[in-house]
């Protein structure tokens, strides 16, 4: 393995660097990539109780972020599309979506829907900000939800 590779994965190892390991997951698990980022945050946790909130506010940042890149996607997706087509699409399957807004972005803390729920919401033209506070308040709350059910069904800590 060369040089380059070793050095970049102790640099991301946990616990060393453990925060901004879960940063970057927690990002890159929010766009369209198939990655989840609880395993990251439920590890160190495990090994690192006392990282219990910094994990889970650090985790529902990158998250967040990632969904806000999703949205904008969305949004740069439609722009490109209504251009192409010279005028405004709609399409009826998202029709429900549109009832109830911002909102349905507190849906995207979901496996599988939930990331490409805020490239919809951007595509929608939902308002970014309301979107945004929504997917915060989605993401904590799974971030929260599953790592506690995580502790619970593996009390005890790890010793690195």
């Amino acid at each position: 393995m060369p040089d380059w590779i070793t050095y970049l994965m102790e640099l991301l190892a946990l616990p060393e660097f453990g925060l901004s390991t879960v940063l970057v997951v927690s990002f890159i698990s929010a766009t369209l990539l198939p990655l989840g980022s609880e395993p990251a945050v439920f590890g160190l946790i495990k090994l690192n109780p006392h990282l219990f909130w910094p994990a889970i506010l650090v985790a529902t940042a990158g998250n967040t972020a990632g969904g806000a890149v999703s949205w904008l996607m969305g949004l740069g997706t439609h722009k490109v599309v209504d251009r192409a087509r010279g005028n405004h699409v709609d399409l009826r399957a998202l029709q429900w979506l549109e009832r109830f807004g911002p909102k349905a972005c507190l849906m995207s803390w979901l496996p599988v829907v939930g990331d490409p729920l805020c490239a919809v919401a951007g595509w929608l033209k939902f308002p970014f900000w309301p979107c945004l506070a929504y997917m915060a308040i989605g993401k904590f709350a799974r971030y929260l939800t599953m790592t506690a059910a995580l502790l619970w069904f593996f009390p005890g800590t790890l010793h690195p």
